[in-house]
């Protein structure tokens, strides 16, 4: 909802004069309450042990609860008798636990306000950082408001307002769709978002020719200015042909490819790019760690390999269900158990390190560290025998894919008995979907659509064209590749983010390079002056 459709809905004066003291810390606490209810333990059953509130009227089971701020009440709404309790006690607020809304029974109407929104929100997101800590404490979470500093208030004055619609369709400059659907992911990705939002990279600073940080940073100030227009993306094309001469010209393109190309390209410009233990916004961003165990049938004896990754390929060869029509239909979670069950490896195929022979073996693969963007792609374009071009094909096979997705099952830790306590809590492998790319047609006559999740909507890119859409229908598509963030980020309590840490080491670095060039013509001028003498 908009701050303006928010300004619309503020005409209650009963909640902006009386939500505050016991009444807000009663709103708090049920709010608290109902994270907890739903995130409490691993399984169903264990969630069923957290007590279900009855009607204090008629005793029933509530489902959907609505607590009184004033007393310990809850009733139900259908039969009207939480709104019934509340002209009986005259008093004035109960709340929907599910959705944190307010009712006021003088308004006789559901209110909102900013303090309201603002309130649910603090408490939920802290409610659910309380139980995602493991060892180490979590720093609390805290809006943000201009300090006192009067450094910070005289660097917002004169700022104007942007609009944040971030909804801004990309024009097709021959057969770029591949192109147009990626960059609209990397839009709606809230950890690039972020990054370049906050200014982390400055095209008008930059020096580096053909820098891909550049073109992201001028994508981001078109999507989210006030031009509702098609943006037509002509120098991130042409920056991706000079450094990717397979991408170049106008013929179809993978949207993966582009995808990996550009990640490529954007981790070489960033700062803080490294070949070891890189901290650019790419690998803080997609990098995970993939374990590769091989077993020895002969001696038991496991070999463990761990390598980086940034996406994953998923086969769709495992028929699971029909659908009405009868097409074979995946899930996303098939996808992943078949990724990490054991494969067999003949004697040809291993030789084990400890008993020196070629055996039978096993290998599993497993998540070790999961990236905060999980990005996945179905490998949907089929090649038999060397000749690419004659025997391609693509797979139509439906794949079923969760608006919310839990990881623990193919994590590493999760797959050892030894290590099951040590996996921590569970709702830091809980990921969400945040867009999902499309292919209709074929593999040499086919066109690139995807949706995206903006705040709470979902919405529709086809180029140009932007359309509102729902979870539903995203769901209800066919992906080829799809983007999941994780609701939880792993950091630790008051640490220095690292882009700051190395922004200081940077300047450090140029004013001891500043001081030597000042020594050196310090030293010209004295030597000078000592020949004159």
């Amino acid at each position: 909802m908009t701050s303006n459709g928010l300004d619309e809905l503020e005409l209650c004066s009963h909640l902006a004069a009386d939500f505050t003291g016991d009444v807000e810390t009663q709103y708090r606490r049920v709010v608290s309450w109902s994270v907890a209810r739903h995130s409490n333990g691993r399984s169903l059953a264990k969630r069923r042990k957290v007590a279900a509130p009855t009607c204090g009227t008629c005793n029933i089971t509530l489902v959907r609860p609505f607590v009184c701020l004033h007393c310990p009440y809850s009733g139900c709404w259908t039969g009207s008798h939480v709104v019934e309790h509340l002209k009986q006690s005259s008093h004035m607020f109960c709340v929907d636990v599910n959705s944190g809304a307010v009712f006021c029974s003088a308004c006789d109407d559901v209110v909102h306000n900013h303090t309201l929104n603002k309130a649910y929100l603090e408490s939920h997101l802290r409610a659910e950082e309380k139980r995602t800590v493991a060892k180490i404490p979590r720093e609390p979470f805290k809006f943000w408001e201009p300090s006192a500093d009067a450094e910070e208030v005289s660097a917002l004055d004169g700022t104007v307002a942007i609009p944040c619609q971030g909804r801004r369709g990309l024009l097709n400059l021959g057969q770029t769709c591949y192109l147009n659907v990626i960059l609209q992911c990397f839009v709606h990705n809230p950890l690039l978002r972020n990054h370049f939002l906050g200014d982390k990279h400055n095209h008008k600073l930059c020096k580096i020719q053909d820098c891909a940080c550049c073109e992201m940073d001028k994508l981001f100030i078109e999507v989210y200015s006030d031009d509702t227009t098609p943006f037509g993306p002509v120098s991130f094309l042409a920056t991706t042909w000079r450094k990717s001469t397979e991408l170049a010209g106008y013929a179809q393109h993978d949207a993966h490819e582009f995808f990996i190309a550009s990640l490529n390209h954007i981790h070489s410009n960033c700062k803080g790019s490294t070949n070891i233990s890189c901290i650019c916004v790419i690998h803080s961003t997609f990098a995970g760690q993939l374990q590769s165990d091989v077993r020895c049938e002969r001696c038991s004896n496991v070999t463990s390999t761990v390598d980086p990754i940034l996406d994953v390929s998923l086969e769709l060869k495992e028929k699971v269900v029909r659908d009405d029509k009868s097409n074979p239909v995946l899930s996303l979670g098939a996808c992943l158990r078949r990724y990490t069950q054991p494969e067999k490896l003949g004697p040809k195929e291993y030789t084990c390190s400890k008993c020196g022979k070629g055996s039978s073996a096993s290998k599993r693969l497993s998540f070790r560290r999961l990236p905060p963007v999980l990005s996945f792609q179905f490998k949907r374009f089929e090649h038999k025998g060397s000749d690419k071009s004659a025997s391609a094909k693509k797979l139509d096979s439906l794949v079923r894919i969760p608006a919310n997705l839990d990881m623990m099952p193919f994590t590493t830790m999760n797959m050892k008995d030894n290590d099951k306590e040590n996996t921590g809590p569970h709702i830091m492998y809980q990921y969400e979907l945040f867009a999902v790319i499309n292919h209709e047609g074929q593999m040499d006559n086919g066109h690139y659509t995807n949706f995206a999740r903006f705040d709470s909507e979902w919405y529709r890119f086809d180029d140009d064209k932007v359309t509102h859409s729902s979870l539903g229908a995203c769901l209800k598509s066919t992906p080829y590749m799809c983007f999941y963030v994780k609701k939880h980020l792993e950091y630790k309590p008051h640490i220095t983010p690292t882009y700051i840490r190395t922004r200081e080491t940077e300047a450090v670095r140029e004013r001891a390079l500043e001081r030597e060039k000042e020594a050196a013509r310090q030293k010209e001028l004295d030597d000078a002056l000592l020949a004159t003498v």
